[in-house]
């Protein structure tokens, strides 16, 4: 098993990741101290609840823990204030208190609404990440939590740190190919902001980390946790470094909000939002190489490096428009300036993104 712990100060927790996790998981909810004399509540999906739910469940139990669960629709629509109330309703039937806990089980969209249940019920209490797919290493780590709008992604939202996080690479053995690929585009992306020795590790492991090896899968989750563990050690609300997390996510966001969050997966829409950034670097005057390399590691990946080409211009442009990272008439992007370096840039002109937008359009 490797621990990383998430530097936070008083708000400090650990990431445990190692196989068979899930039925030890009274023992580390013992060692974190959450109370076994409040009822817990299991936030899960349609996909996940199958092949985890009982065994989390058991596994509680036999600890001494009281459970209730819920299960949402697998996918992105179910990030939204009506699946918030919802919860909210289960929980307070259930008699939930200021002690209670509430569990993630499941991928990014799970931990974002469940984070979000725990940061707002009663104002706040404890939650626990329990991931069950890769792309959830980078959105289990660092607090993030909330719900879409129909006209922006995460929108609605709070930072609330997890107690822990309990990533058992056992349940990732359930993914579909294509959730796999989409989930180490995040991977990727830890790499091209922070670390060019991480690209290189990534790229001579491509095959390896698809089929989901242990070692390295294990070691590619732990380096990227790494990295963003780093990056929310120093600036915990995003007031600075922390929005380098967000290369890609500017176009890539538009990209899910334009397509009704059901044709792309998050992770390939960010690979076509980071080819996108290069492209920004490129006409910017940074090395094309940036640009060449970047779209070269995903499509090895089989991640698309084109937007899709039935997708609006304008549409794209207007969902960008009601992105946090539009400020005061300039549009804020993270551009690379070499394989493992980034720059937070605050005046880059529509028209500019406009442009690679209608390049990315055309990308083969």
């Amino acid at each position: 098993m490797r621990e990383l712990i998430v530097d936070l100060g008083e708000r400090s927790y650990p990431i445990y990741f190692g196989e068979g996790l899930l039925h030890q998981a009274a023992q580390f909810f013992t060692k974190r101290g959450i109370t076994s004399k409040s009822p817990i509540m299991i936030v899960t999906d349609s996909s996940v609840a199958p092949h985890y739910l009982s065994v989390l469940e058991a596994a509680l139990q036999s600890g001494g823990y009281r459970t209730v669960s819920y299960i949402v629709p697998s996918g992105e629509k179910s990030k939204s204030l009506s699946q918030l109330e919802e919860i909210v309703t289960v929980a307070l039937e259930a008699g939930l208190d200021r002690s209670s806990t509430v569990v993630a089980l499941g991928g990014g969209v799970v931990g974002d609404l469940a984070g979000f249940v725990a940061a707002s019920y009663m104002r706040g209490i404890k939650f626990v990440q329990v991931p069950t797919t890769i792309l959830a290493h980078d959105s289990s780590v660092g607090g993030k939590v909330g719900v879409n709008h129909a006209l922006a992604k995460n929108i609605i939202g709070a930072f609330h740190q997890p107690e822990m996080v309990l990533y058992d690479l056992n349940t990732l053995r359930t993914l579909p190919a294509r959730e796999v690929a989409s989930g180490l585009a995040e991977m990727i992306k830890h790499g091209l902001i922070w670390d060019a020795e991480f690209v290189a590790w990534i790229d001579g492991h491509v095959q390896h980390l698809l089929v989901l090896e242990p070692e390295s899968l294990s070691y590619g989750l732990y380096k990227g946790c790494s990295v963003k563990a780093s990056v929310v050690a120093e600036d915990e609300r995003e007031n600075d470094l922390r929005a380098i997390l967000n290369l890609g996510h500017t176009i890539g966001h538009a990209l899910e909000a334009v397509s009704g969050y059901n044709e792309l997966l998050h992770g390939e829409a960010i690979a076509i939002g980071m080819v996108g950034s290069a492209l920004i670097a490129k006409h910017l005057g940074f090395d094309a190489s940036i640009h060449e390399e970047t779209k070269r590691i995903f499509t090895k990946f089989g991640l698309p490096t084109s937007i899709p080409p039935h997708l609006n211009v304008e549409q794209i442009m207007d969902a960008m428009m009601h992105d946090k990272k539009f400020k005061e008439g300039s549009m804020v992007f993270v551009v690379p300036t070499a394989i493992g370096q980034v720059e937070i840039m605050k005046d880059i002109s529509a028209e500019l993104v406009r442009q690679v937008v209608i390049e990315l359009k055309e990308e083969i």
